[in-house]
Parts: structure tokens; sequence; C-alpha cells
């Protein structure tokens, strides 16, 4: 059974969109598409929250997430503590994300990257595990913060 990703976008993000979700159905993942459906001006949190509540509910493990800047859409997903989006312009940047954070949704800035760079990304974000070890103490931080605690 091929692995499920969501991808979601807002309106400025919507034609890389349909491109990346073509290109991961090439590969072989089955791809939960949360929207948006085309150019049509859309608020980028309505979306944001769509794939942290398909990543938090269990529907999917991984997701891409798509707007103009990558910035909103990736504050949107990150209110939900069981979301780890990473804002992500370069490979290194998208495999670094999942070996030491343990992301799980990668977002992308449609207006600030090209497609070739879009998929780089995507691809080093797909292929790479988390590392866990020292590692996973942090992210059990992120998805159960105490903001009461002083730091270690």
């Amino acid at each position: 059974m091929a692995e499920r990703i969501a991808i979601v976008s807002d309106h400025a993000a919507y034609p890389m969109k349909v491109e990346l979700a073509e290109h991961l159905r090439r590969l072989g993942y089955d791809v939960l598409d949360l929207g948006t459906a085309s150019t049509d001006s859309v608020d980028y949190p309505d979306y944001g929250y769509r794939m942290a509540s398909a990543i938090a509910g269990g529907e999917v493990e991984r997701g891409i997430a798509l707007c103009g800047s990558g910035i909103g859409i990736s504050i949107a997903i990150n209110r939900h503590p069981q979301c780890r989006c990473a804002l992500i312009s370069d490979g290194l940047s998208a495999r670094l994300a999942r070996e030491h954070n343990d992301a799980n949704v990668l977002a992308l800035g449609a207006r600030l990257i090209g497609i070739e760079t879009a998929r780089d990304c995507i691809a080093q974000f797909l292929a790479t595990p988390f590392a866990g070890g020292r590692h996973q103490r942090r992210v059990d931080k992120l998805t159960n913060p105490d903001f009461a605690k002083e730091p270690a």
C-alpha cells in the first residue's frame, strides 16, 4: 500500500500544488488533496488548519503545505502541538528538518522557489528518517510544551 501524503495550498500556490501533487502520484504516493481548488483568493489559515487536522487525526503522517511565501501557512499549521511544520527553501534544510526535528509537514513558498527546488525539497523530506536519539527529547518538548519550565 502506498504511503498517503497530504498536500494543501492557498490560492497563490495553487499552480505549484497541482504540479507537485501529480509529481507525488507519479512517484507512487497516495495524495490527499486538502485544497484549495483554484486561484480564487482564500485565507491560508483555513487551509493550514485542514493540514493540522489531517496530521493530528491520523489521516496522514506527513504533508506538504504551500502558500505564497510559506510563512503564513506554516504558522497556521504549527498552532497544533502534533504538527512540526518546517518552512524550507533547499534540500539540505528539508533533510535536517526530518533528521533532527522529525518535521511532519514541509512548507514551501511558491513565490520564492521554483518547481525543481520544490521537488528536491520534497525528495529529501520524504527520504530522510528521523534520527531519534538526542533529538527525541527536543521533539517531545515541541509536542508537549511546558512554557513555565526553566531551560535545562
